[in-house]
């Protein structure tokens, strides 16, 4: 039996937000067929990378500083259903009702952006909005059937996804650097890796070579101790523990 339209909209979101880890598999073949098409473009130069790494990183500043406020249970990377043992209407959920989105958003127009291939970056937004735009639905959903009006007050008053400044409330905890390490450093991680990997295939396809500036080697190491020393001290001990979050 069909589903009406709302259920259906539900019922993607849902299953997406399950596998939201798989929109760069559609990404990835788009972007090497975007680089062999426009070859004879050239490499972007130094500036344009320098800009795109930027934005990304501002993306991954508003996660931090998202998570650096919020309570346990909410803001998380769980990927099995949605969660919320409350509602975070103060801090960054003053001002926009999903600023982790709007991270996710900056991370991933960074690094689209970085090609400088105007096709293959609209078909890339459009693809991540296809994609978001369900997740926020379903998780819209989620909230106003747990909070009820609480949500729906909120909701009135905060925009989904450009934020408001002037709305802005301060948060109820305080800020925690141990909370922004123990949850965003493979957030960090996957920036320094899809630069690294679009620039060496930027080498292959636009140079002819199997090669990496120094740089950028020294990027990717660089990443790779911050991502494996956060990862350690998370799984191997209670250093970045906080209570309550």
């Amino acid at each position: 039996m069909a589903l009406p339209i709302r259920e259906q909209l539900e019922s993607q979101g849902n299953w997406i937000f399950k596998h939201r880890s798989f929109l760069p598999l559609f990404i990835c073949p788009l972007f090497l067929v975007a680089l062999w098409r426009e070859r004879e473009t050239g490499a972007p130069s130094t500036l344009w990378q320098v800009i795109s790494l930027c934005i990304s990183f501002v993306g991954l500043g508003i996660r931090a500083l998202t998570v650096a406020f919020v309570p346990a249970g909410t803001s998380g990377r769980n990927t099995d259903a949605q969660r919320a043992d409350s509602l975070n209407t103060k801090g960054f959920y003053s001002i926009v009702r999903h600023p982790i989105y709007l991270g996710n958003f900056l991370i991933f127009f960074g690094i689209v952006l970085f090609s400088k291939i105007w096709w293959f970056i609209l078909i890339s937004v459009l693809l991540f909005w296809l994609y978001y735009e369900r997740i926020i639905f379903a998780e819209e959903e989620f909230l106003r059937n747990k909070f009820g009006e609480l949500f729906l007050n909120w909701a009135k008053r905060t925009p989904t996804i450009i934020p408001n400044i002037r709305k802005w409330t301060p948060p109820e905890l305080g800020f925690s650097v141990k909370s922004i390490l123990k949850r965003e450093y493979s957030g960090f991680f996957t920036i320094v890796v899809s630069f690294t990997l679009m620039r060496l295939a930027t080498n292959i396809i636009l140079n002819k070579k199997i090669a990496l500036e120094s740089i950028w080697i020294y990027f990717f190491v660089f990443g790779a101790i911050i991502y494996f020393v956060c990862r350690t001290l998370k799984k191997k001990t209670k250093l970045l523990d906080v209570a309550g979050r």
